[in-house]
C-alpha cells in the first residue's frame, strides 16, 4: 500500500520531526511518497524517498532583515494562504496513495483534511508538538484530531491534553526509537578533557541555557576538571569564545553512524529544554533525548522540572536534571552526574529498550498495513 506523507519539512533536512519520519520509513522507502510545503529554497535534499516540494508564497529570503521576514510571514499565513493551499491540493491530486499521513505542524496542516483527499483513504495524523508552538491553528488541529483514523502522538501528556480540548479519542505513542545496535555499554571512565555533547538545531530561546552551561564549565575547570564542548549543526556563538574549555563546531549530518560514534565518545550528553514555552515543554519529547538514551555517556537534562522529558527521565532515574539557570547549581549537578554516571547511563539503556525500541515502534506504525 502506498503512503503519502505530508508535512512542512523535507525528510532530508535537519530536525526532530524529519528524523522521526526517516526512521519510521526505514526499509519501506519504496512504499512512501513525501509531499512537502516549505517556505524557502535553502536546503539541498538527498534521499531514497521521492519528494514533491510545494513552496509557500512569498518565499523566505536568506538576505531579508527580520522586519521584512515578519512581514512576509504575515503575508504567507494571511493573504497568500489560500493560494498555497490550492498548490498543495493540486500536487496531492497527482499522487496515488491509499494512506494519507499528515504531520500537524504549521498553518497548512489541514490542507488535505477533506473528502477529496480523505474519502476511501486511511488518515493517519502525527502530533509532534502542541499546535500553539508551530504557527498552527486550533481549528486545523481539531479537524485532524476528529477525522483521523489513527492519532500518533509524541507523548502521553500531549495525547491527554488533546483529548481534553478536542474530545476523547484513541491515540498511540509513536516517536523516535533506538535500534538494538545503537544501545551502547555505559561509559566506565572519563579521559580528560571530558566531552560535553549537543547535536541539533539551536534556537534563540536556548541561548540563556548555553550561557549558563559555559559559565558552569568555567567554574569546574577552575576546580581542576577539563572539558571540551562539542556542538553538531549549531550556529557559531560568540559568548563561547575565550573560555577555559575548547568548543568544537561540527557541520550538520544525517549520518546516524557518525552521530552514534560521537555519542559514545562523550561523557555528558547535554539536553537543554527552553523555559519560555510551556506548551512546548509540557507536551513534547525531544528526539534528541531518545537518541541520547542509547549513548555510552550520561544525560544532563537542563530545563523546566515539569516538562514531559524531565518527568520521564526522573521517573526512570535516567538523567541528572537541573531546573536552574544558576551556574553554580548546574556545576554541582554536573559533578553529581559524573559521580554516578554508570548507573544513570545503565538506567537510560533500560528505558531505551523497554519504551523506545525502534523495531517495535516501526512495527506499531506499519502494523495496519500488514494486517490490511
Amino acid at each position: 500500500m502506498k503512503l503519502l506523507t505530508y508535512q512542512p519539512f523535507s525528510l532530508y533536512s535537519n530536525g526532530g520531526g524529519n528524523r522521526i519520519l526517516r526512521r519510521l520509513f526505514m526499509g519501506r522507502e519504496k512504499d512512501v511518497v513525501s509531499l512537502v510545503v516549505e517556505e524557502s529554497r535553502l536546503h539541498t535534499r538527498h534521499g531514497a524517498i521521492a519528494e514533491v516540494i510545494v513552496f509557500a508564497a512569498p518565499l523566505v529570503r536568506k538576505w531579508a532583515r527580520w522586519k521584512v521576514r515578519n512581514f512576509r510571514t504575515w503575508l504567507r499565513y494571511g493573504l497568500f494562504k489560500a493560494s498555497t493551499i490550492k498548490k498543495i491540493q493540486q500536487a496531492a491530486a497527482q499522487i496515488d496513495y491509499e494512506i494519507l499521513h499528515v504531520v500537524d505542524h504549521g498553518p497548512f496542516s489541514a490542507a488535505l483534511c477533506n473528502d477529496t483527499f480523505c474519502k476511501n483513504k486511511a488518515l493517519w495524523v502525527s502530533f509532534h508538538d502542541h499546535f500553539s508552538t508551530t504557527y498552527g491553528l486550533a481549528e486545523n488541529c481539531q479537524a485532524l484530531w476528529k477525522r483521523a483514523d489513527r492519532r500518533l502522538v509524541i507523548s502521553e501528556e500531549l495525547g491527554n491534553e488533546y483529548c481534553r480540548i478536542f474530545g476523547k479519542a484513541d491515540y498511540e505513542l509513536i516517536t523516535d526509537g533506538v535500534a538494538n545496535n545503537e544501545v551502547s555499554v555505559p561509559k566506565q571512565d572519563n579521559k580528560q578533557p571530558m566531552a560535553v555533547y549537543f547535536a541539533g538545531l539551536l534556537h534563540l530561546d536556548y541561548i540563556p541555557l548555553f550561557k549558563v552551561l559555559a559559565d558552569s564549565l568555567d567554574l569546574l575547570v577552575a576546580q581542576g576538571h577539563q572539558f571540551k564542548l562539542i556542538l553538531r549543526a549549531t550556529q557559531h556563538m560568540p559568548f563561547l569564545e575565550n573560555r577555559t574549555f575548547k568548543t568544537d563546531y561540527r557541520p550538520m549530518t544525517l549520518d546516524d553512524a557518525e552521530l552514534k560514534h560521537e555519542l559514545d565518545k562523550s561523557a555528558i550528553l547535554y539536553l537543554p529544554i527552553k523555559f519560555t514555552r510551556p506548551d512546548f515543554y509540557l507536551y513534547s519529547l525531544s528526539t534528541k533525548m531518545v537518541g541520547y538514551l542509547g549513548g555510552a555517556g550520561a544525560i544532563l537534562y537542563h530545563g523546566p522540572e515539569d516538562s514531559a522529558a524531565c518527568n520521564l527521565l526522573t521517573k526512570n532515574v535516567a538523567a541528572v536534571c537541573c531546573g536552574s539557570l544558576d551556574a553554580a547549581t548546574l556545576a554541582e549537578d554536573i559533578l553529581s552526574l559524573l559521580a554516578k554516571q554508570s548507573v544513570i547511563s545503565s538506567n537510560a539503556k533500560t528505558l531505551a529498550k523497554e519504551q523506545f525500541s525502534l523495531t517495535h515502534i516501526q512495527e506499531r506504525f506499519w502494523r495496519q498495513v500488514a494486517n490490511g
